[in-house]
């Protein structure tokens, strides 16, 4: 009996533990999903490459995050798509492309590709079961993106997309 009630207040704890964030991490709705992730710890990996990364960019007339209206007022059912979208584009295209000479700016970017790669994997479940639904905005939105994106070669596309990483954390930090 003594050895059910110690498995019991064991498991409860182990499910308690399970649903909260991690240290570091914050909680953010995108729509109906729930994604635990450390900002803090990816904005100060980029903040420490952000300036070597920006001087690489050679087009600075041009923005792929912040073309007007690409991630201005979305709807908050629409978020969850447009993050997901968002991040597999980070970490399919752009992470790929944007190596450097520099293995510290290496590592830095490696270590923000993986902290990407887990909060894709948990909005690839929510997407997984339909909860991320993509209204026509979102897809247009997205489609945007991609069009500013593949408008310029694939290294300076990728530079340029890394540099703008700042844009994309602070959209993820101003959602309801």
């Amino acid at each position: 009996m003594k050895g059910s009630h110690l498995f019991l207040c064991l498991l409860s704890m182990s499910c308690c533990l399970n649903l909260m964030p991690a240290a570091g991490n914050k909680l953010f709705h995108f729509g109906p999903c729930r994604v635990s992730m450390s900002v803090t710890e990816i904005r100060s990996g980029f903040t420490a490459i952000k300036a070597n990364i920006q001087a690489r960019d050679p087009i600075r007339t041009l923005s792929i995050l912040s073309h007007p209206h690409s991630l201005h007022k979305v709807k908050s059912l629409d978020r969850c798509c447009i993050t997901h979208h968002l991040f597999n584009f980070y970490v399919d295209k752009v992470f790929k492309h944007c190596k450097t000479e520099d293995s510290y700016i290496n590592r830095k970017i490696s270590s923000i590709a993986n902290s990407f790669l887990s909060v894709k994997r948990k909005l690839g479940q929510c997407y997984e079961q339909n909860k991320c639904l993509c209204g026509q905005e979102s897809n247009e939105k997205f489609k945007q993106i991609l069009a500013n994106y593949e408008g310029l070669n694939v290294t300076s596309a990728a530079i340029k997309s890394l540099g703008e990483l700042d844009i994309l954390l602070d959209w993820i930090e101003k959602s309801p």
